[in-house]
């Protein structure tokens, strides 16, 4: 087979592929950049303003006290899953039939939607009748139930942190557990071999080997952070006086409560920004650890 046609017989293979990327990814998000150029309403009526857009962005000052929470929310959050995640991994990489259920439990929340288990928490952590309060109140962790949604801001971030941990760690888990039953079974029995101890081989052995998909599950974890909505929309509802309000939360209300597409679009492309460097992070930092 000549090599022109080769080409095209390859280009004929990825065809519906790039179609599938240029209808839903290339086409909306130049659709999103012109909507950010133009005073856009849901309502109708598009007005060209070219960076006017940009510049309300830079001046709004709820646009960046949403940006600082979601920043605080994924910097204490995602050491918090990874923690928990790789040490839950760890427990259960094994392959016996109690570590099989009990990896198996931990990942039920994870195909909970999150609407559903947000709404699941609220009830948990009512004052009155949520049994989260009860347990604290029972351990003598508390003297009394505690508000977590509504005058304490940090309250509410914690009770946001909280439930979010119990639904994705066991995402975590699970990928974390392939990384860790990947590494052959050889590599481990002569560390024993050699006297080292487990946790010398966690530290020397396992996690070196698993730095990349560290890296990745890392990654992932803290867009899924930047792109908050669901739990805070149901749980907190911006309140006390929209200090938990995240990005996306933002970009929501602007464009679909206050009618300003046009303006939930900048903020759309300014939030895809910083994730899409902090991707760029992530792959330099993977490329130089694959070159040492």
């Amino acid at each position: 087979m000549s090599s022109s046609k080769s080409k095209w017989v390859g280009l004929l293979y990825i065809g519906p592929a790039l179609l599938f990327v240029s209808a839903f990814t290339l086409y909306p998000l130049v659709q999103l950049i012109w909507m950010s150029l133009h005073n856009w309403s849901l309502l109708g009526g598009v007005r060209f303003i070219g960076l006017g857009n940009y510049v309300r962005a830079y001046q709004d000052p709820i646009f960046w006290s949403a940006l600082n929470f979601t920043v605080r929310y994924t910097l204490i959050l995602t050491p918090i899953l990874m923690i928990f995640g790789y040490l839950i991994a760890l427990l259960t990489s094994g392959r016996s039939r109690l570590v099989k259920l009990t990896r198996a439990i931990v990942f039920i929340p994870v195909v909970i939607g999150i609407g559903s288990s947000s709404l699941l928490w609220v009830w948990l952590f009512q004052p009155q009748i949520g049994l989260f309060n009860k347990l604290l109140v029972d351990l003598h962790i508390i003297p009394k139930p505690l508000v977590w949604f509504g005058a304490d801001a940090n309250l509410g971030l914690w009770g946001v942190i909280i439930s979010i941990t119990w639904k994705v760690v066991g995402f975590g888990m699970i990928l974390f557990v392939v990384g860790i039953q990947s590494i052959p079974v050889e590599v481990i029995e002569g560390a024993k071999l050699d006297g080292a101890s487990y946790w010398q081989r966690v530290r020397n052995i396992i996690v070196p080997l698993n730095y990349r998909l560290i890296l990745l599950v890392t990654l992932i974890s803290a867009i899924g952070s930047m792109l908050a909505f669901e739990q805070f929309y149901i749980m907190t509802t911006g309140a006390p006086e929209n200090q938990t309000i995240t990005s996306v939360y933002w970009i929501y209300t602007n464009s679909f409560t206050y009618f300003k597409l046009g303006y939930g679009a900048t903020l759309s492309i300014i939030l895809m920004i910083i994730v899409v460097i902090g991707t760029a992070v992530q792959i330099t930092l993977t490329r130089r650890r694959s070159k040492e």
